[in-house]
């Protein structure tokens, strides 16, 4: 029989309160996170867990306690594995999450047990960035020396079915707003500057051509990009979400929020812009406010990973399924390997 094993990387995210600590924690050690030795690292991972740990669980509070962005990553495991059916005699979707169960390497073991001929990974981060993308391959290409040969999906972000979902739920907020004016805020997790100008990170550089994807294929005319999730002291990738609100505001407008970066629903949808950024609209007099779903198992976003599976089976790895970076950039793993030459 030939076996195909999918493996889908996400962050994960912890199930209930007692979780919330050593969760942040294994976020905050990671080198790709804070790029610290790690003899400082560490002990500053358990500071900063341990002091935004009662401010979490309140945020986690309003979902129920925990994360549901594993239900959600095995919903869509679930759907690829079906629609991969007809690839090999034998294929199984495995999901490994960076920070939170189960762990990369809990996945490692799994995978190797189905023994398969064949192993693509594949993120569920549609743009590639050293901070996601890059920390989970790196932890499974320390972990895994099972069988099968290993083929890598290093992004998406213009994948024909992913700008299909968003254009989708874009035109079904619209048809809520009705005639009233608004804006689409394209609404990317933030990052530090220093990672795109430092390390060479394409993540902007993709978040900004799939939301021009998307535009241009939803017929946009009042469009921007920005970013949320923005802490601590260093310069963040602008305008944040707050400060697009704010402009927003000024110049009379209702907002339909994408979030451009997230393929499921979790803390930064569920809290961060259905609650906070929900209330700062309603401050500020921004109305409409409507957000567009993630695309979760959406048709077009699951055959567009299943296409994506097939393709990395078929072409070059590392690689992009669809157009990759618009550049040069060091830290894109295809410019590393030469398979984008």
């Amino acid at each position: 029989m030939a076996r195909l094993a999918v493996v889908l990387f996400n962050l994960g995210g912890p199930s209930g309160p007692a979780d919330v600590q050593p969760f942040l924690q294994n976020l905050f050690s990671d080198p790709a996170i804070i790029a610290l030795p790690g003899f400082l690292r560490k002990p500053l991972a358990r500071l900063i867990s341990s002091r935004r740990e009662a401010s979490a669980q309140a945020n986690y509070a309003l979902m129920g306690g925990g994360s549901p962005l594993l239900g959600e990553t095995l919903k869509q495991a679930g759907a690829l594995q079906d629609s991969l059916a007809d690839t090999r005699d034998d294929v199984r979707v495995f999901v490994a999450m960076r920070y939170w169960r189960p762990f990369t390497e809990d996945t490692v073991r799994e995978v190797a047990a189905f023994a398969p001929d064949d192993v693509v990974l594949l993120p569920l981060y549609p743009q590639y960035s050293t901070t996601t993308t890059a920390s989970s391959l790196k932890a499974w290409s320390e972990a895994y020396s099972g069988p099968g040969q290993v083929h890598t999906v290093c992004c998406y972000p213009e994948a024909d079915g992913w700008i299909a979902a968003q254009v989708a739920a874009i035109r079904t907020e619209q048809a809520k707003a009705g005639d009233q004016p608004v804006r689409v805020l394209f609404s990317a997790h933030g990052v530090p500057e220093s990672v795109i100008t430092r390390r060479g990170d394409p993540y902007q550089s993709q978040v900004e051509a799939g939301a021009v994807a998307v535009a241009q294929a939803a017929g946009l005319l009042d469009w921007s990009i920005c970013y949320q999730s923005r802490v601590g002291p260093m310069k963040w990738l602008g305008p944040s979400t707050p400060e697009a609100l704010d402009q927003a505001a000024r110049d009379g407008v209702g907002v339909i929020l994408v979030p451009i970066a997230f393929v499921s629903e979790h803390i930064e949808t569920l809290v961060e812009l259905d609650i906070e950024y929900a209330h700062l609209a309603r401050d500020l007099g921004v109305s409409p406010y409507l957000r567009c779903p993630t695309p979760s198992t959406e048709p077009a976003f699951i055959a567009a990973l299943s296409d994506a599976v097939r393709g990395a089976l078929a072409g070059p790895s590392p690689g992009p399924y669809g157009p990759g970076c618009r550049g040069r950039f060091d830290a894109c793993p295809c410019e590393q390997s030469g398979a984008a030459a």
